[in-house]
C-alpha cells in the first residue's frame, strides 16, 4: 500500500498517544506536547506569521510519519537567515513569502525533524515529501529543512539531490569522560582552568546562590518569575518575547517531567533564572532572563550549571544554542549546523548555490579557527 499525504492545520488533529508512538521522547521538541502548546497558546499562527501545515504520511488510515512544516510570512524565530535570499528574489520580480519551512518554531535545536514508522523506510518516506512538494510548482517559491541532525540530513540529500547544503557553526559541550566538574576543569590549562574558577568564585561573592529545580518543584510561582526575567531579555532590546506566559505554563502542566529550572536568589528571593528542556541523553538550553545586573551571573546560570547538571545526570551532550564565541573559551567545542534548501526556479536555485559554496569555504575556515583555541590540554 503506498504513502500519502495529508497536511494537518494544527498538531492536536493527530492524538498524542499516536504522534508519540513515532517521534518517542528522547528529544522533546518534536513531542506533541511541544508543538501543541505553541499552538493552543497562539505563539504560531497566522498572526505570528508561522502558519501549522504538518505534513502526516498515511498508509491508508494508518499514520505513519510525521514533519512539522509551517508557512512562513518571514524569517524571524528560525537562527538561519535567508533574508538576503528573499530580497534578491523580489528584486527580480519574484516572491519569496509565503516561503514552506519544516522546523521547530524559536528552537535552534539540532535533532529529528522526520519521524516514521518502523516498518516504513526514510527513503520512502523522503521520496513521497519530495514529490509533493515539488508538485506545487509555482505555489512554492522556497522550502527550507532547519536544525535536523546529521544522519537526517544525509538521508535527504540522497533521496533529493536538488537541495541546496548551507553549513554553520553551532557550539556544543559533550561528556569526554570528566566524572564531575572537577575532571571537566582538569582537562583544560591552567589559565582557562583558573579563570572559570575565578568567574564562578565571583558569583558567590556577590552574595546570590543558585538551585535547580526539576519536575514537580517548579511551581506556579517559580514559573511566573522565571516569565518575568525572561521577557526583560527582550524587552531589553526592544522586542516583545516569541513565547508567551501561557506556552510555558502549558509545558509545565503538559511536559513537566522534561523541564529543569535554574533559579537565582539573593536571600530567599529570586532575581535570575534559567529554564532548559531535558531528552534522552541531551540538555537543551536555555531561556534566560535577570532582575539584577551581576557580574558573570550568565555564564554560570547558563553555562556551568549546565554542564554540572550533565555530569550528575549522566547525560552526554548540552547544546545551548546557536551563537556566541564566549562559549568556545568554556569548553563548548565549534559543530557544523546544517540546513537544506529547495529553490524550484533554476536561475534562483544557482546563484543561491554559488552563495552557499562560498560560505561553507568560509564557515569551514572559522571551524578549524575555532578548534584552536579550545581550551583543552589535549584535542577533544
Amino acid at each position: 500500500m503506498g504513502v500519502k499525504i495529508r497536511e494537518l492545520t494544527r498538531v492536536a488533529d493527530v492524538p498524542l498517544e499516536t504522534w508519540n508512538a513515532l517521534v518517542g521522547r528522547s528529544y522533546p521538541f518534536l513531542r506533541h506536547e511541544f508543538l501543541d502548546a505553541l499552538e493552543s497558546t497562539g505563539c504560531v499562527d497566522a498572526e505570528s506569521g508561522w502558519v501549522p501545515r504538518h505534513l502526516s504520511l498515511w498508509q491508508g488510515e494508518r499514520l505513519v510519519g510525521v514533519l512539522p512544516h509551517y508557512l512562513k510570512t518571514h524569517s524571524f524565530g528560525e537562527y538561519v537567515f535567508d533574508w538576503s535570499w528573499a530580497e534578491a528574489w523580489e528584486r527580480a520580480g519574484g516572491r519569496y513569502y509565503p516561503k514552506q519551512l519544516s522546523a521547530i518554531p524559536f528552537t535552534p535545536a539540532v535533532g529529528p525533524r522526520l519521524a516514521v514508522a518502523s516498518d516504513i523506510s526514510s527513503a520512502q518516506a523522503i521520496q513521497t515529501v519530495a514529490a509533493f512538494l515539488e508538485a506545487r510548482g509555482d505555489d512554492l517559491s522556497s522550502w527550507h529543512l532547519l536544525f535536523a541532525d546529521e544522519q537526517e540530513i544525509t538521508q535527504w540529500q540522497a533521496q533529493w539531490p536538488a537541495l541546496l547544503r548551507r553549513e554553520a557553526v553551532r557550539f556544543e559541550w559533550r561528556d569526554a569522560g570528566y566524572g564531575d566538574f572537577k575532571g571537566f576543569l582538569a582537562s583544560m590549562v591552567g589559565r582557562r582552568r583558573k579563570e572559570i574558577r575565578r568567574e564562578r568564585r565571583k558569583v558567590a561573592e556577590q552574595g546570590v546562590s543558585l538551585h535547580r529545580l526539576s519536575g514537580d518543584d517548579i511551581d506556579a510561582a517559580a514559573l511566573a518569575h522565571f516569565y518575568r526575567c525572561y521577557r526583560i531579555t527582550y524587552l531589553e532590546r526592544g522586542q516583545m518575547p516569541y513565547l508567551s506566559e501561557a506556552f510555558f505554563k502549558r509545558l509545565r502542566a503538559t511536559m513537566g517531567e522534561a523541564l529543569m529550572l535554574v533559579q537565582v536568589r539573593q536571600g530567599d528571593t529570586p532575581v535570575a533564572a534559567a529554564l532548559y528542556l531535558r531528552g534522552g541523553d541531551t540538555l537543551y538550553g536555555r531561556y534566560w532572563g535577570s532582575e539584577v545586573v551581576a557580574d558573570c551571573l550568565h555564564f554560570e546560570a547558563c553555562y556551568y550549571q549546565g554542564i554540572e547538571y550533565c555530569l550528575e545526570q549522566g547525560l552526554q551532550r548540552f547544546d545551548p544554542g546557536t551563537q556566541g564565541e564566549h562559549k568556545l573559551m568554556r569548553g563548548f567545542s565549534p559543530e557544523l549546523s546544517v540546513s537544506l534548501h529547495y529553490l524550484p526556479h533554476a536561475g534562483f536555485r544557482e546563484a543561491v548555490e554559488r552563495f552557499c559554496a562560498e560560505e561553507r569555504q568560509a564557515v569551514g575556515d572559522y571551524r578549524l579557527a575555532c578548534r584552536e583555541r579550545l581550551p583543552f590540554r589535549h584535542v577533544q
